[in-house]
């Protein structure tokens, strides 16, 4: 039996629940045909949902259809509690997408097919309430294919079905324009692949239709393969009616059993708990298990540590949520109850939904929270009260703004008061709208152990980080640790935690920092002779838009609007058009703040008096810990800060990567390599030229000693420095984040090719430093050798080393972007080319070998021609 998880999709009334629930009555699931007005939907168990007629919480049923077991997952619809239904995105095997054929695709469903695809969940469409709407067929069609040109009507004449399948994929069209069909199989691998939707239209609530989409269902989904290895993704944190804690999660390999000790790391830190109990629910009831294998979605207890988002086994945490809150309330407690009581009461609210960021302003004592929007608010205010007795309502709400930086900034934090030592230096770099905060270390665990590196991370992804000017939380940056320094004895845990923190509002304080505010994406659709109006509306709401368009006797603007200035535009814009328009909005990320100015002086942060975030260091100073200012530091750091700058030429590797110390990038002209030798000329005397230069053509070595290698007179030298190259060159750096093995054969690989374009015996060197041998290890490949120098000692002195004595007779020339060591080869009457010069000189040989071999080519086909033509000539004349 087939088992697939399939998540249940739509905008607010569309439907969805409806069609859930006829969905398990027309497989005998359940034997009453329940509805949401009626407030006995099986899925719609919660007394608050039940109340309001919406999904609320998402909810998981079991049916069995055809020989196939599907887990349903009932998400919410309405925008306010769209963060659940991302989360159950992650753990789909394919998607239902709800559209109501009275209102067709509204904002929210945009949204909500934009992160199907972005999470890339194979997609049917179900057309519903068609018993109601007035709308063709072709219409709605027509509309749906705005979401994708691959949306197909299912319901379609077999011929003109398969001809619009056919034109979603080439090689299925040449089998349809020789076979005149198309298999079962083609249509499942295209919905697979996201090149194919197919759409299905009906009533729910009349169960018509359904019956069709479910034997649809059963014939094109196909179940996932999943590994012996166990993993499982978390994507929901609940409690039921005793207050038990639940971690819903789904298998994706192995098996999970009870009393398995599972592992996992987040926030919270490193944990291993045992599993008490497996539940598998359906509704409200559930069954336990034993064991389950991978496919299923289950609720497990007895884990107190795991958070939504959490990967177990080989699976990985999730990224982050795509859908954020923007407004953020002050929450008033109405009872006696003390405020920071009730805040750890209300951290189990946040377990269960992450983005409600219920944060704690200790100035002040209050406690904020971030909902999606004022029906959520309601709900919180419902729950609080049900769940801890506590009466609350909340402020106005402001503005979620976040920060981030323009251009790169080092920063450097020092704590040192007595007993006590950490200093680390971090560059913060600015990433693309909407990539949150990433990490990663350039720092060489010569220079710091692999411990406190990974400490330094856990650190900087333990916090939100606060902004200097508002004191916002800071977005879209990357945070590199490029330089640390630990004490033998006296450093612990702690004090990297203040050196950290330290660092990054140092960074800040230096930076050009920049607000962010949350943009609206909105549609308005208002008769036409109203348009001016809302034009000029948008104008004033510091809007963007497009050029109106024209639907039937209606007007349609479209583009991005500030959700400050938006907020309250809802009911103006209903008085105005006098409810024969519709305004459709949704999040459409953080843009550059339209009023900064403005806000930050409203906000009135000073970052100087902030307290809690200092970027002043603390030095010691006479036995006792001496405070500096954060723009006078830099001189008291004990590592150079310009020194980490420089290290950020190259790309950052990951832990498991010994990651040696990028060395500053040198490129000069010709006339800075006559200044470079005349100011070594005026300081050592005059440079000797060695030997001359005869080009060869791949000479063969008489030996293969290496120590004979450079006994033939005339030869010519290509030293390369491997590191210094693999760390300026980005397709190697890339190859390095994964494995310096393999960026080390990748480099060999491109400069074996490379060889015979110039005939120079090639010598790639590579720093062993932490490989412990008395003597260097050299390697004989194919028309070069790779070295690897002996303990404590670097490329740099090796190639210094071979450079004065090879120089003596023969002509060399090195490779590297060390500034200090072109200066001692220089010396050695060696020239030097820089890893980006060489970088070019390679793809310049590249390219006129390909031009070469073209060439070649095209004159053999001359040839080639040319006797085929004398040949059919002679046939001719026989």
């Amino acid at each position: 039996m087939k088992q697939l998880v399939v998540g249940v999709l739509a905008h607010v009334d569309a439907g969805k629940t409806t069609l859930s629930e006829a969905m398990l009555y027309t497989s005998g699931m359940i034997r009453k045909l329940g509805r949401v007005d009626h407030q006995n939907a099986f899925l719609d168990t919660d007394a608050i949902e039940k109340e309001r007629g919406i999904t609320i919480f998402s909810k998981q049923a079991v049916l069995d259809f055809a020989d196939t077991r599907f887990f349903l997952l009932d998400t919410p619809g309405h925008v306010d509690f769209s963060t659940e239904t991302e989360r159950t995105l992650r753990v789909l095997d394919y998607a239902v997408l709800v559209i109501s054929g009275t209102d067709g695709v509204q904002g929210h469903t945009k949204t909500l097919w934009r992160l199907l695809r972005e999470y890339h969940v194979p997609t049917f469409l179900f057309v519903n309430k068609m018993d109601l709407s007035v709308r063709p067929r072709d219409a709605i069609m027509k509309e749906l294919r705005t979401l994708d040109g691959g949306c197909v009507d299912f319901c379609a004449e077999e011929d003109s079905l398969f001809e619009e399948i056919a034109l979603c994929d080439e090689q299925v069209m040449a089998d349809y324009l020789s076979d005149g069909t198309v298999s079962d199989t083609q249509i499942a691998t295209l919905i697979q692949s996201e090149k194919l939707f197919p759409c299905y239209f009906g009533a729910a609530l009349k169960n018509e239709g359904v019956s069709e989409f479910l034997d649809a269902m059963a014939r094109y989904m196909c179940s996932p393969v999943y590994p012996q290895e166990f993993g499982a993704r978390i994507y929901k944190i609940a409690r039921d009616t005793q207050g038990t804690r639940l971690t819903y999660l789904k298998v994706t390999g192995g098996f999970l059993k009870v009393k398995d000790l599972l592992r996992g790391s987040n926030r919270t830190g490193d944990w291993k708990e045992k599993v008490d109990q497996i539940r598998i629910y359906s509704g409200i009831k559930y069954q336990t298990a034993e064991e389950v294998p991978a496919g299923v979605v289950c609720a497990v207890t007895g884990l107190s540590k795991t958070q939504a988002g959490d990967g177990l086994g080989f699976e990985p945490s999730f990224d982050a949520a795509q859908i954020e809150p923007v407004l953020s309330y002050r929450v008033k407690i109405e009872d006696s109850t003390d405020p920071f009581t009730a805040l750890q009461k209300l951290r189990q609210l946040q377990e269960e939904d992450p983005q409600l960021h219920i944060t704690w302003n200790e100035r002040l004592k209050e406690i904020y929270v971030q909902p999606m929007g004022e029906v959520q608010l309601e709900v919180l205010t419902r729950v609080i009260f049900e769940r801890f007795s506590l009466s609350v309502t909340f402020d106005e709400g402001n503005i979620v703004y976040k920060e981030t930086v323009k251009a790169p900034v080092c920063g450097a934090g020092h704590f040192e008061p007595l007993r006590h030592y950490a200093e680390v230096h971090v560059l913060i770099e600015p990433t693309e709208r909407g990539s949150g905060v990433s990490f990663d270390t350039v720092c060489s665990e010569d220079d710091l152990e692999r411990n406190w590196q990974r400490l330094i991370l856990t650190h900087l992804a333990e916090r939100t980080h606060p902004g200097v000017l508002i004191g916002a939380p800071l977005t879209d940056v990357k945070i590199t640790l490029i330089a640390g320094r630990a004490h033998l004895k006296h450093t612990e845990g702690g004090d990297f935690r203040q050196a950290t923190y330290r660092a990054v509002r140092q960074a800040l304080k230096k930076a050009e920092n920049v607000l962010l505010e949350p943009y609206y994406a909105f549609r308005i659709e208002v008769p036409a002779a109203q348009v001016g109006r809302a034009i000029s509306d948008l104008q004033r709401m510091n809007g963007t838009f497009s050029p109106p368009e024209t639907e039937g006797e209606l007007a349609v603007l479209t583009g991005t609007v500030p959700v400050k200035t938006m907020r309250s535009y809802q009911t103006e814009f209903a008085a105005y058009t006098k409810g024969q328009g519709r305004l459709s909005t949704w999040v459409d990320g953080y843009r550059e703040c339209h009023n900064a100015e403005e806000v930050i002086e409203q906000s009135g942060y000073d970052s100087d008096r902030d307290t809690e975030n200092p970027a002043d260091s603390v030095f010691c100073s006479h036995g006792a810990g001496v405070v500096v200012k954060w723009d006078e530091a830099d001189r008291h750091m004990h590592l150079s800060p310009e020194w980490g700058l420089k290290q950020t030429s190259a790309a950052s590797l990951p832990l498991s990567v010994p990651s040696k110390p990028v060395r500053r990038e040198y490129a000069s002209t010709k006339e800075e390599d006559k200044a470079l030798r005349s100011i070594y000329e005026q300081t050592y005397g005059p440079i000797k030229q060695r030997g001359g230069f005869v080009q060869t053509r791949n000479t063969p070595l008489r030996t293969e000693e290496y120590g004979r290698l450079f006994e033939e007179p005339q030869q010519s030298y290509l030293l390369v420095d491997g590191y210094n190259v693999i760390f300026a060159w980005d397709e190697l750096r890339e190859a390095a984040k994964q494995s310096a093995e393999a960026a080390r054969n990748l480099l060999i690989d491109i400069l074996s090719n490379y060889q015979p374009l110039r005939g120079e015996q090639i010598i790639i060197v590579f720093d062993a430093y932490k490989v412990p041998r008395a003597n260097a290890e050299i390697y004989r490949y194919p028309n070069l050798y790779v070295v690897f120098t002996k303990e404590a000692q670097t490329a740099d002195s090796y190639i210094e080393q071979t450079t004065y004595e090879i120089g003596k007779h023969h002509r060399v020339r090195v490779v590297t972007s060390d500034g200090l060591e072109q200066l001692i080869i220089l010396g050695h009457g060696a020239s030097r080319v820089s890893a980006q010069m060489f970088k070019q000189e390679l793809e310049h040989a590249t390219r006129r070998l390909s031009e070469w071999i073209e060439e070649n080519n095209r004159h053999a086909n001359e040839k080639k021609q040319l006797r085929y033509t004398a040949k059919i000539t002679l046939s001719a004349k026989k």
